[in-house]
């Protein structure tokens, strides 16, 4: 097949979710065409398979903020005509759901072409930024309009259907994970550097917005280094960094905290890891959870929104209300405090992630494929 994905390139879960999947597609044979406005974060390396097309976005004196949505349409249509595409992948839902169906008419009308659309919904494009009443009749028609709708979990459909007037069926097809990647043996020298007298590694990971609660995952670790000694690693960047930073010095504990930034080959630091903490008010899934459970780490999160499809409680890890920081913490400490306890909690928490494995996942997008192509779907 020949299939366009439409993403946003960052470090966030749609992005890599929506990279990875093409490049599995790839792998199995399929062309794969990325149309974003810069190449994806996790797509490096050459494949016959994959090119990457950019949406360029002309300024004008005119316009206070660049239409992106009609480049992006524009773009659509010309990789469309020019690549032969079969059908479109448009994860998240603003504003690529609507610029995918401006391109749909305009291929229609000018070219004869029929273009099926496939929308994925990954989270805040429905529970925070869809729900905006600037945005939401045009997210509920794009929605309706396109050939087929997934969702990446089963709370995620179900607050789309509560949110927005959804008239088609919406399929659960939840993000998966490359284990064979993320299993890997961890290197002694690295995990030396971070814990030199033998300490517990603690990560978290995350785009550090406000959702994200990060000033709870630094108050969580208070508490645990205080009966386990401990390392803190927080990945990430965003508009919660210089506060997170600012109380890790005031509770006295930035010498064991490292604010290491945006890490691409998470694969390496997740290996020396033993703990993650996701302390979100919403995930709609929880796929950094999902890569640390593959990595042979167990959990302490949030139970809010999908987390509970992904970290099972008292077996991969344990989850507890937002903000129930003390709660978490006993729970971090429960995992940590002795190597036979923690053996156990890593081993059920990659036997877990192992059901998400890529192999088991990317299929089910092959098969929907197919059913939009042959016109099985009913809407």
């Amino acid at each position: 097949m020949r299939i366009g994905i439409v993403l946003y390139p960052t470090f966030g879960g749609s992005g890599v979710l929506a990279t990875e999947l093409g490049i599995a597609l790839a792998n199995e044979g399929h062309q794969v065409h990325f149309i974003t406005y810069r190449q994806p974060v996790r797509l490096s390396g050459f494949n016959a398979n994959i090119f990457y097309h950019e949406v360029r976005v002309p300024t004008y004196p005119l316009f206070d903020y660049p239409p992106y949505e009609t480049a992006l349409a524009s773009t659509i249509v010309d990789v469309a005509i020019n690549q032969r595409l079969e059908l479109l992948h448009v994860h998240y839902a603003i504003p690529h759901a609507s610029s995918a169906y401006m391109a749909k008419k305009i291929l229609q009308k000018n070219e004869g072409i029929n273009l099926p659309i496939i929308t994925t919904l990954h989270g805040t494009d429905i529970t925070l930024v869809g729900k905006d009443a600037t945005y939401e009749p045009v997210v509920t028609f794009s929605i309706n309009e396109s050939d087929a709708i997934t969702a990446v979990s089963e709370n995620l459909k179900e607050e789309t259907y509560k949110s927005f007037d959804i008239k088609k069926d919406i399929e659960v097809i939840y993000n998966f994970v490359d284990v064979s990647r993320f299993s890997k043996k961890p290197i002694d020298a690295f995990r030396k550097a971070v814990a030199p007298d033998g300490e517990r590694i603690i990560i978290h990971a995350s785009n550090f917005r406000k959702i994200k609660r990060v000033d709870d995952v630094v108050r969580i670790f208070e508490m645990i280094n205080r009966k386990v000694p401990s390392k803190l690693m927080m990945v990430g960047d965003g508009p919660e960094r210089h506060a997170a930073e600012e109380l890790s010095r005031e509770l006295g504990i930035c010498d064991h905290v490292r604010f290491v930034g945006k890490q691409e080959q998470m694969e390496d630091i997740m290996a020396i890891s033993d703990l993650f903490l996701l302390t979100s008010e919403y995930e709609s899934f929880g796929l950094s959870a999902l890569e640390a459970m593959a990595a042979y780490v167990p959990v302490v999160s949030s139970n809010a929104g999908g987390l509970p499809e992904v970290n099972v409680h008292g077996e991969t890890g344990f989850m507890a209300p937002v903000g129930h920081v003390k709660e978490m913490a006993d729970y971090g400490i429960q995992i940590l405090q002795d190597d036979q306890t923690l053996a156990g909690f890593k081993q059920r928490a990659f036997d877990h992630a192992s059901l998400f494995d890529i192999k088991n996942i990317v299929p089910k997008y092959e098969a929907l494929y197919e059913s939009v192509l042959e016109g099985k779907l009913v809407g």
